[in-house]
């Protein structure tokens, strides 16, 4: 009994040790990042490879916030981001409910088209696209970046929401609508509430796909007033200089949305989909 519970001990031990090394490992890049950006230039490439600095500055702060735009930048994305997961969501959401209910004509091939356009490299279309927005005049505006990033964010959402719909009972509905709702109330009063972890989940995942990308950011806008912190973080990279301080300053103020986004959505990412639907 004893040697059992020895057993268990060490078992639990390499457990969270091995738990706590991946974790360690995940954060260190974010670790240097702060590192890095308040860290005074002089000291900079003087301490190598020191965990701590000895000196701790907020000058690359300063310099980010107030003597570039990265304001404006910050406020492109905002928006671009934020637009994009709301209008893929609601996109999403309805094209899973569909797939997900309903069956018809060409059902198959439509989701076989859909897993196709996940299998290319988003460069082969970088100039069909170009062209057909250039004579659009969507070029070097944000209207052009959400329209780009809802396409593709649309399928791969798609998925995500379909799956979630599969997991709802479709009794649910069905006594919903005997009772005199219509499906579409049944939809918003039912299956919704139910959904919303997924739902979350997937504004989760458009949102952050928006906010990070720096293709379609960098080679349809050539406009300082319309690009967006990706692209703003490659001016602090020039021929022959790469000013680290600032660029990594900026790179944790970008952080900053993305982790307060996803601490107000983590009680929702974790929930059951159906806990509780169909009991009593």
């Amino acid at each position: 009994m004893r040697g059992t519970s020895l057993s268990r001990t060490v078992k639990w031990t390499l457990h969270y040790a091995a738990l706590l090394a991946y974790v360690a490992v995940a954060l260190f890049p974010l670790y240097w990042l702060l590192r890095v950006s308040i860290t005074p230039n002089d000291i900079l490439y003087k301490q190598g490879m020191a965990l701590l600095p000895s000196k701790v500055t907020l000058d690359h702060y300063a310099t980010v916030v107030g003597k570039s735009d990265f304001l404006l930048f910050f406020r492109n994305s905002i928006i671009v981001s934020g637009v994009t997961a709301i209008a893929s969501t609601l996109l999403a959401t309805a094209a899973g409910y569909a797939f997900s209910r309903f069956g018809f004509r060409g059902k198959f091939w439509i989701v076989g088209l859909m897993l196709v356009t996940q299998m290319f490299p988003l460069v082969i279309v970088i100039t069909p696209i170009f062209s057909i927005f250039g004579v659009l005049g969507l070029t070097n505006s944000l209207t052009g970046l959400i329209i780009i990033y809802t396409a593709f964010n649309i399928p791969f959402a798609t998925f995500l929401m379909q799956s979630f719909f599969d997991g709802i009972p479709k009794e649910l509905e069905e006594a919903a609508m005997i009772d005199g709702a219509t499906r579409f109330k049944a939809l918003v009063e039912i299956v919704a509430p139910l959904t919303l972890p997924g739902i979350v989940a997937t504004v989760g995942f458009c949102f952050t796909g928006a906010w990070g990308e720096i293709l379609f950011a960098l080679l349809l806008n050539s406009s300082p007033s319309a690009s967006t912190f990706p692209v703003g973080l490659l001016l602090y990279s020039t021929r022959g200089t790469v000013e680290f301080g600032p660029m990594m300053a900026a790179g944790v103020l970008a952080l900053l949305p993305v982790c307060v986004f996803f601490f107000l959505i983590q009680r929702y990412l974790v929930q059951g989909l159906t806990a509780g639907a169909v009991k009593g």
